[in-house]
């Protein structure tokens, strides 16, 4: 399992008011915040994963990287939709609107966006095996 993913950022400021928002919609608490960085996740429960955005430890620059990216999976299209808005009403970027992304799978179900600092996130619905079956 993963324990936990952390994005840089050059701004915590600026990316807290990015990502606030987002995790409140997914139900996710604020589970550890300096003048550093923020992690959100379930409070008291270390099982489940933590996500932390924060300023490098080694001091250096943020810098994304070609290819990174974190995947929160959702139930229904109408999450990934409302993420979607949230995250660009919040000053992310569109890296591809929600829609079904045949490409990789029947029912599979998708939207993209960078947060100010670059950092690509998706929120997706994987398709039913049950419909999958059908």
């Amino acid at each position: 399992m993963i324990a936990y993913t952390m994005v840089g950022t050059k701004n915590l400021e600026k990316a807290l008011a990015f990502y606030d928002p987002l995790f409140t919609e997914m139900g996710w608490d604020v589970c550890w915040k300096d003048d550093s960085c923020v992690s959100y996740g379930k409070e008291g429960d270390l099982d489940f994963p933590r996500f932390f955005v924060g300023y490098p430890f080694d001091g250096q620059a943020a810098s994304v990287g070609n290819g990174t990216m974190t995947a929160f999976q959702f139930a229904a299209p109408e999450q990934v939709d409302k993420l979607y808005e949230i995250a660009i009403s919040n000053g992310g970027g569109d890296e591809g609107a929600p829609g079904y992304r045949p490409q990789y799978a029947e029912g599979f179900y998708a939207a993209y966006v960078r947060d100010g600092d670059g950092n690509k996130l998706a929120f997706v619905v994987y398709p039913d095996e049950a419909e999958e079956e059908k």
